[in-house]
């Protein structure tokens, strides 16, 4: 019997939901120069309004792994979907500091399970030997999203201002909660997936059979029940610490674009408001290739023999070097080569962005999602970090030291998979 090709559909279902994910993240970039002005925000408090959303998603990573391995993503991210999508209407109404603060933290409150969602469902449905791939396809929502949407949303704001951005962006996401929930099923749930596509996910170490709980034990999915000695065993891995300040170093470079960029191009680099929103989808563009590139030559050699190390580490070490270059756009006045400096550094860390497959690769097999909670919470402490130092970096008018530290991130990252991430084996 052919498989089917079903798991597809769901990666599709998955990619959608990044593009939303990430629109309620960025739209506040992209409302940020005009609503500071509205708001009477310092630079320092617009950091601290950036850093918002990361204090409650990196803090809730590790209870959103937890939730993520315990609840059908079925139900779990319809239930997300729709509330911090309603969270992201409501800052449309703010009228100062205080309120903007509070929804931004609750917005990452309610997005927080869903990246620890994410990795089950492509472990549920994917083979080892396809996941690095359909982690670059899903991941690559957040910068084909933001890259064809960036001007949308720029224009949404020209037309109907910051008000009606946050409020358009987030009624998207609540409609589609609703078709999550109709159109999304599990592996064994779904009523066109035959028992071919399941034997090929299952034999290529697809994990989607649930366990029986034993005595004592809660009927959490991977029949576990809660132990801190889960989250010991996690934090006691010297390969886990080596992803996990690798992924703080993506994350860097990732939040610097999803935060200060378009501010940077408009007040620092004196770019027209409009011009700016359409420049701002290059980097994004470039973020996007070399995350495919990386995804599917890193699958490649996994499938031609190449060691695991050489194929999944080489292209996040290079990435995290290549993305140093953001440090160039210190040197020029030239908008195109400052598009191209910044363009080069995202390019690099769209191929570090593969490294939630070692989430798959090396989490003990009871514990995928509490091991991408942690991993997630690691590498979203960037998202409190760098807003807040580039904002106090930036207060005197100068954004040079600002992409020095991004830069300097980029080696952190690096040196961290080279000397701390040793053999790769599961954990």
């Amino acid at each position: 019997m052919k498989p089917t090709r079903v798991r597809y559909g769901m990666l599709f279902l998955v990619f959608v939901n990044v593009v939303i994910n990430y629109l309620d993240r960025a739209n506040l970039s992209v409302a940020a120069t005009t609503m500071s002005g509205d708001l009477q925000l310092s630079p320092a408090q617009l950091g601290w309004v950036f850093s918002a959303f990361g204090w409650s998603y990196a803090l809730l990573q590790i209870p959103g792994g937890l939730i993520a391995d315990r609840f059908s993503p079925r139900i779990l991210y319809a239930f997300c979907l729709v509330t911090w999508s309603l969270v992201t209407v409501g800052q449309g109404f703010v009228r100062g500091f205080t309120a903007l603060f509070g929804l931004r933290l609750a917005t990452g409150a309610f997005e927080a399970p869903s990246y620890p969602m994410n990795n089950r469902i492509v472990t549920s449905w994917f083979p080892d030997n396809e996941r690095a791939s359909a982690i670059a396809l899903y991941v690559s929502g957040q910068f084909i999203g933001l890259a064809f949407l960036t001007p949308v949303l720029t224009m949404i704001q020209v037309n109907a201002g910051w008000k009606g951005l946050f409020i358009a962006t987030g009624g998207i996401g609540v409609v589609w909660g609703v078709l999550w929930y109709l159109l999304y099923r599990d592996p064994l749930d779904h009523s066109t997936v035959n028992a071919a596509e399941l034997a090929h996910i299952e034999s290529g170490g697809g994990l989607f059979r649930k366990k029986e709980p034993q005595p004592g034990q809660t009927s959490m999915r991977p029949g576990h029940a809660w132990q801190w000695a889960n989250v010991k065993q996690v934090f006691a891995s010297r390969t886990l610490w080596g992803v996990f300040i690798g992924q703080f170093a993506v994350n860097g470079s990732l939040w610097f674009f999803l935060t200060w960029f378009p501010t940077y191009l408009v007040k620092y680099r004196g770019l027209d408001f409009i011009k700016s929103g359409y420049l701002a989808s290059v980097p994004f563009l470039a973020a996007c290739a070399g995350l495919l590139l990386s995804g599917f030559i890193s699958d490649r050699l996994v499938r031609q023999g190449t060691s695991v190390e050489v194929a999944r580490k080489t292209p996040i070490i290079s990435g995290l070097l290549l993305s140093m270059s953001i440090i160039g756009a210190n040197y020029t006045n030239d908008t195109t080569l400052i598009i191209f400096f910044l363009a080069l550094a995202f390019f690099g860390s769209g191929m570090a962005l593969i490294s939630w497959v070692f989430v798959s690769i090396l989490s003990p097999k009871n514990l995928i999602g509490l091991t991408g909670g942690v991993f997630n919470f690691m590498g979203n402490l960037a998202s409190i970090v760098v807003p807040i130092v580039i904002g106090y970096l930036a207060k005197d008018g100068d954004f040079k030291p600002a992409l020095v530290f991004i830069g300097v991130l980029g080696l952190l990252g690096a040196s961290s998979y080279i000397l701390l991430v040793g053999k790769i084996r599961r954990q």
